[in-house]
């Protein structure tokens, strides 16, 4: 006979390892967690990088409730649209990091992917440079999971196993943070040939890899003279990551298309959507012979995720929360800054918004140190190069950060070696 759950296949897991160690979350309350078995634990990693305002916000359900009573949603195909999708747009565009942009909307950052990618190689097509279909990515990047995010992943694992080195063939890695290798990787590939390049201004999942001074400007200088598109995903750092509402605005960049997801409703409701500047955008407005973009989802534009978006919008602003993140991107750089000093760290990073990655050496069993986290009162987890990953709610207290930290210091102390 099953056990309640057994027929639940976790993403991104090694299932007999997941199921052996399953953890189920039952509750959430500002920065707090609560499982099934009753341990009460901060929320390091903001859930899955989004849980920016904290858990539990009762004004975000009676939005979605009011929102639902109303028109749960009415699809936004044709020419039919609801007021939530409107009003969301509109502020959306008013805060982008590029002048008139457009807003497309998704149900999630992969979605938002697969969009802008999509949108990239029609833009040419439409400028009739039918050779302009590569898409670039950064090594260690991260863009979702579906057939474009896959196959610009700059994590090779996620590309392997599919009977190609790319689902989507015309797709090449470039340098994390080396301009001159990326334009010394644009010429021998031919701008003649490239429609975009998509980078994360902070990569995640990657490892929390900020930019080298000038690179995110160099790069979008670089797509400027090559007549490339340039694709900013803020899936991760939109809404306030980096102490900016974009992280695009933060270094001074302007893209061509933004994407976005996760803080746009801090996972309350899933959303997503993508930002388009006039370049690629107007064609598509003007006129009776304007081509149509043959992309969209049902949820598109959903009214009761729209209304929760706004609601979260609402609370970033009356609490200052875009610039309490900056404020506690100092605390946390500092805070960790002692980490690097345990034999069983690589390096720290931070300083690259309120996030930060510590690696461990590759011999560390990383679950023994989340296990102790977890016993301390902090989950925590995982990402690339057995990199731990904090990034937590905007709500935290110094004295919160203070706690993730000596979790982690505590696990690292107590640690014994490999078993």
């Amino acid at each position: 006979m099953n056990t309640v759950g057994d027929a639940y296949w976790n993403p991104q897991a090694h299932m007999p390892t997941a199921r052996s160690r399953r953890l189920v979350i039952t509750r959430g309350e500002g920065i707090w967690l609560e499982t099934s078995s009753g341990e009460r634990l901060i929320d390091a990693t903001s859930s899955l990088w989004h849980a920016n305002i904290g858990h539990g916000r009762e004004r975000l359900a009676r939005a979605a409730y009011d929102q639902m009573t109303k028109l749960e949603t009415y699809h936004t195909f044709g020419r039919t649209v609801n007021e939530p999708a409107l009003q969301l747009a509109d502020w959306l565009a008013a805060e982008a990091p590029m002048a008139g942009a457009k807003v497309m909307l998704t149900s999630g950052g992969s979605d938002s992917v697969d969009l802008a990618c999509k949108l990239a190689r029609r833009h040419w097509q439409l400028e009739g440079r039918p050779g302009k279909k590569l898409i670039l990515s950064r090594h260690n990047g991260y863009h979702g999971l579906h057939a474009f995010g896959t196959s610009v992943a700059g994590l090779g694992y996620n590309r392997e196993g599919y009977g190609a080195d790319s689902l989507v063939p015309e797709t090449a890695r470039i340098s994390t943070n080396d301009l001159a290798e990326v334009g010394r990787s644009v010429l021998q590939l031919g701008p003649e040939n490239i429609a975009a390049i998509i980078a994360e201004p902070v990569i995640g999942t990657g490892g929390v890899v900020g930019p080298a001074e000038g690179y995110l400007e160099g790069l979008e200088a670089l797509c400027r003279q090559h007549d490339i598109l340039f694709i900013a995903d803020e899936v991760i750092t939109g809404f306030g990551r980096t102490g900016h509402m974009f992280a695009s605005q933060r270094w001074g960049i302007v893209p061509d298309i933004v994407t976005m997801a996760k803080g746009i409703t801090s996972g309350y409701a899933p959303l997503g959507g993508v930002l388009v500047a006039p370049r690629v955008a107007d064609r598509f407005f003007t006129g009776p012979d304007a081509p149509i973009f043959r992309h969209g989802l049902t949820y598109s534009g959903h009214a009761t995720a729209c209304v929760v978006a706004m609601a979260n919008l609402e609370v970033l602003a009356e609490e200052s929360l875009v610039e309490e993140a900056g404020r506690l991107e100092a605390v946390l750089e500092l805070m960790v800054k002692p980490l690097r000093d345990s034999e069983l760290v690589v390096d720290v990073r931070a300083g690259a918004g309120f996030m930060a990655g510590v690696q461990l050496r590759e011999e560390v069993d990383a679950d023994r140190i989340i296990d102790a986290c977890q016993a301390s009162g902090v989950l925590i987890r995982t990402i690339h190069d057995n990199t731990l990953q904090i990034c937590p709610p905007f709500i935290c207290t110094d004295d919160d950060v203070a706690q993730i930290v000596d979790a982690i210091d505590g696990a690292l102390t107590s640690y014994g070696g490999p078993r």
